[in-house]
């Protein structure tokens, strides 16, 4: 299949034996890119003409913005260097973990199986070839249209007081529903940013207890996408590239990962691992939504450029919003 060719949708993929459909192959058995396919040159193009009034919004929290780190992540340390001539200055950073604040997923960051990734690469594949990693990204960098869609104002719209860390599955209905309202469309190869809000509420709620609580795994709970096929054929039959959200997991934690009693229980397993759709977590969207709310116009272009790490799962976004 070529990037201009049309894709299956979900019903016309092939079934899998444990549930679900699977999206391997069709941009060849040597794809290391996924769905970053469907930017091609025509539709970069497209997004450019996007920029009208020259607003540029940085996607990119500080890197400690999470604090402590959430998913038992260290805190990045940072050692200025001063010459003693005084001419210059450097840096050298210690428990650097690029996924602790705005990032991107690669397509070696989560398996559909227990090494089985993206395209039935192998974990030995990806740490002695560099298979799926973010430079294969990085090499080609990231260009094209994106969607806004501002859930967080539908949920306050409810009048109740509004909590993302409060567990709430973000079903289709509420993610057409938004996009509907807001008179926007998506379209092969957009990047789907989904805002929620998540940041600017954890930035505001600075109480030690409660922090400390949401960086644990074990008690860790949040808003998302609904872990169900309905959502899985919901991402897939949009045909992004990308699905970014201000939550620190795109879908609603905590997982499961009983796959025999829900094949759905993690959706990075179908999102990341069958589909080839790249994930950003923790970008900083509020200032990109709040453009949004004032022109009423929910699309802009959006540009990244990966850390180029051979063989690294992840990268900070490096991600800028225009319009």
């Amino acid at each position: 299949m070529t990037r201009d060719e049309p894709l299956p949708d979900y019903s016309s993929l092939p079934e899998l034996p444990g549930g679900g459909r699977s999206g391997w192959g069709l941009f060849g058995a040597d794809d290391n890119v996924g769905m970053f396919n469907l930017q091609t040159p025509e539709r970069v193009t497209a997004a450019a003409r996007l920029v009208r009034k020259g607003a540029v919004f940085s996607m990119n929290a500080p890197m400690d913005v999470i604090s402590p780190p959430m998913f038992d992540r260290k805190a990045l340390r940072r050692t200025p260097i001063v010459p003693a001539h005084g001419r210059s200055m450097d840096d050298i950073f210690d428990e650097f973990s690029p996924q602790s604040s705005s990032q991107w997923d690669a397509l070696s960051h989560a398996a559909y199986a227990p090494g089985s990734f993206y395209n039935g690469v192998t974990t030995s594949e990806i740490l002695d070839e560099g298979r799926n990693a973010i430079h294969h990204v990085a090499e080609r960098g990231i260009a094209g249209r994106a969607v806004i869609v501002d859930l967080e104002s539908v949920y306050r719209a409810e009048g109740a007081d509004y909590d993302p860390t409060v567990p709430r599955a973000v079903t289709v209905e509420d993610l057409s529903g938004c996009l509907a309202a807001q008179n926007v469309q998506v379209e092969t190869g957009d990047v789907l940013i989904i805002h929620t809000g998540f940041l600017e509420w954890y930035r505001r709620h600075d109480d030690p207890a409660l922090r400390e609580r949401l960086a644990s795994r074990e008690t860790l709970q949040t808003l998302g996408l609904q872990r169900s096929e309905a959502m899985a054929e919901f991402i897939w039959n949009l045909h992004v590239s990308a699905v970014v959200t201000d939550l620190p997991a795109l879908e609603q934690w905590p997982p499961t990962f009983d796959y025999d009693e829900n094949p759905f229980g993690f959706l990075h397993r179908f999102i990341i691992g069958q589909f080839g759709i790249s994930i950003g977590e923790f970008w900083d969207t509020a200032a990109l939504t709040q453009d949004c709310r004032d022109d009423g116009r929910y699309e802009a272009f959006l540009v990244s450029a990966p850390l180029h790490v051979h063989g690294a799962a992840g990268s900070p976004a490096n991600a800028i919003a225009i319009k």
